[in-house]
């Protein structure tokens, strides 16, 4: 997890591009941001705020 949005994305990209499995970037409960694969993610679609796609 991470304050900043610009960390959060940088991280997921990196982690699309060495898994290959689309990542989403999603704001938690407490305002902090976070990155994990898409098939795992459970929680409110409201919250995600981007999807990284590693073959686009």
């Amino acid at each position: 997890m991470s304050n900043s949005l610009k960390t959060a994305q940088a991280y997921a990209w990196s982690l699309a591009r060495s898994l290959m499995v689309c990542i989403i970037v999603f704001r938690a409960e407490n305002g902090m941001f976070g990155a994990m694969p898409a098939t795992e993610w459970d929680g409110d679609p409201e919250s995600v705020i981007r999807e990284v796609d590693p073959f686009v």
